[in-house]
């Protein structure tokens, strides 16, 4: 339990955090939990960039998951993640904070914020070139000025530099809100967040369990075309109705 931001109470609460990604499929939209850790710099040292960088090494060079991009918030826009999967030869997509210092003049000029830059039509449809500050020397990333899902300006850096397209650019990070529904599915229907808890064990293990559960339903509710909320509160319905049902058995409390 720590003290850390949280985006549904817009403030610093006493909280656990934990790190999860999910594997999408746009082709049959439909997204899996594949991975999570959780953060705890006070246990075992580790940063707020190192337990996503320890996943993905694991889905490469261990699990030879085969995927092509990295889709993540600003959170994890920097130079250590973004450089490590570069080196995993992957694609990366993640927006950057709108005072994030960045030069498109080839040094010419200082740095500036991302959102203070001038754009031409012809930029504003195929993006531009950028270095990021902090950067090695000569690192370019591609940068893309996109409308996001909350209807504000979202600036969107990339290492595809053949992408050429804004419009497909809004279309890929669309999908990153697919962990949206996930974290609100694992607390609303599995209990995550009332456990009541205190041995760092016992917490752990039911998290672990919480995201066992949402694999189970989610899984039933593709296989039987329900949303999963149907699959929990119809499956607790008609658990209910057959032990209503069942002869009345004697039981003893000791």
């Amino acid at each position: 339990m720590r003290r850390q931001y949280s985006g549904n109470a817009q403030g610093v609460i006493n909280g656990i955090g934990v790190v999860t990604c999910v594997y999408v499929n746009p082709q049959e939209d439909r997204f899996w939990l594949i991975d999570y850790r959780i953060y705890d710099p006070q246990g075992d040292g580790k940063t707020k960039w190192d337990p996503l960088k320890d996943m993905l090494s694991a889905w490469v060079y261990q699990k030879h998951l085969p995927f092509t991009g990295v889709l993540m918030d600003s959170w994890y826009a920097t130079k250590t993640v973004m450089l490590h999967i570069e080196q995993m030869q992957k694609t990366y997509y993640c927006p950057l904070k709108t005072n994030r210092r960045v030069d498109d003049s080839a040094g010419t000029i200082p740095y500036q914020r991302v959102d203070s830059l001038t754009w031409t039509q012809e930029e504003r449809k195929q993006g531009k070139s950028i270095k990021i500050r902090g950067f090695p020397k000569d690192h370019k990333v591609k940068l893309f000025r996109v409308a996001s899902s909350d209807r504000r300006t979202a600036y969107v850096v990339t290492n595809d530099h053949a992408q050429n397209d804004s419009s497909v650019v809004q279309q890929v990070c669309h999908q990153r809100w697919k962990i949206e529904p996930f974290h609100r599915e694992v607390k609303q229907v599995t209990g995550l967040e009332k456990c009541q808890c205190r041995l760092a064990r016992m917490v752990r293990n039911h998290i672990g369990c919480a995201m066992l559960v949402w694999i189970r339903l989610a899984q039933v509710a593709y296989q039987t075309g329900q949303t999963i909320y149907q699959v929990k509160y119809r499956g607790l319905a008609d658990f209910l109705r057959q032990q209503l049902k069942a002869p009345h058995i004697p039981m003893v409390i000791a």
